[in-house]
């Protein structure tokens, strides 16, 4: 088997880690790595690799500035960009210089299948970047993520947007701790939600966050298929028992992810948030992700935080 050799250019290390290590899951690829531009540029041209996976906003030289030097010091080298830059100025002059642009709030989804398209010939850009004419078509969806101030704000928070779906006909999946849950109905029922006739027609499903991480949990690893099997097939149950006129989104809400960040397991958080925008390939979703507000304004340079923010249409803070 060939070895491919891979250069990951990325400035913060915490998420170069999280890279190599997807990266290194597939004996085929040789990892080397660069936190800068000018020191990308000399790896570049010491070790010739067959892709260059290039930040864009790097210190001393840019991404797009690292490309142009490497066409001539590196020719034979594919460049892959990835960025949190969404401005369709930026990826049309990236797809200048390279064969594919990967969003950092999608790598986990997209940068294999990337990488796979670039040495088949293709040009590979990631779905969420609006305006460009290689965007695939995706589901409709938008994906809330709420720093809330004090238990008052998430439950009327929850119940807000769990009101405003089944009262329109719309399912709701709420995962939660189990007190919150049984409030949650409490407050739908004093807003006139038929909370009971939801549950037994299937289109209102409460799921105790306990009892669901334990399902979705392999020891201490996640089952990211299992994630989407057993959420993506409840929302589709739930869609085909709707009372909407016509193409129900879903509402799917909870506490659970940001329980696990309280709880130190950031990068469970992080996979989590980015396995529910692959459901909204798949499934017209909206979503709401609650986060404790206090368990975030320590950690907001972490690099983990920011990726999981880009995972979110809207940030908002209550």
């Amino acid at each position: 088997m060939r070895r491919l050799r891979i250069l990951v250019v990325e400035d913060f290390e915490d998420f170069r880690r999280v890279v190599c290590s997807a990266l290194k899951q597939r004996p085929e690829f040789k990892i080397a790595e660069a936190s800068d531009g000018l020191e990308a540029v000399k790896k570049a041209e010491e070790l010739q690799p067959d892709l260059i996976l290039l930040d864009i906003g790097l210190p001393s030289l840019n991404g797009l500035e690292v490309a142009r030097c490497l066409k001539k010091l590196a020719p034979s080298a594919k460049t892959l960009f990835f960025s949190q830059e969404f401005s369709s100025e930026v990826v049309q002059e990236a797809l200048t210089l390279g064969l594919g642009y990967v969003h950092k709030s999608h790598f986990h989804s997209d940068l294999l299948p990337a990488i796979e398209a670039i040495f088949a010939g293709k040009r590979f850009v990631s779905p969420n970047l609006a305006g460009h004419e290689e965007r695939r078509n995706v589901a409709r969806h938008d994906h809330e993520m709420l720093f809330y101030s004090s238990e008052a704000v998430l439950m009327e928070s929850l119940t807000r947007f769990v009101a405003k779906a089944l009262g329109i006909g719309n399912p709701a999946i709420v995962i939660a701790t189990k007190s919150h849950l049984d409030e949650l109905r409490e407050r739908l029922m004093a807003e006139q939600i038929d909370v009971d006739g939801a549950s037994h027609r299937g289109t209102y499903i409460a799921l105790d966050v306990a009892e669901a991480f334990s399902t979705l949990m392999t020891g201490a690893q996640l089952d990211s298929a299992g994630f989407l099997e057993t959420i993506g097939g409840l929302a589709a149950a739930a869609c085909e028992k709707a009372t909407t006129a016509e193409h129900p989104r879903v509402a799917f809400c909870g506490e659970g992810i940001g329980l696990l960040w309280v709880a130190g397991r950031t990068d469970e958080a992080m996979r989590l948030e980015q396995l529910c925008n692959e459901l909204s390939k798949t499934h017209e979703l909206e979503m709401l992700c609650a986060y404790p507000l206090n368990s975030i304004q320590s950690h907001e340079n972490d690099p983990v935080l920011q990726i999981i923010r880009a995972e979110h249409t809207i940030v908002h803070t209550r």
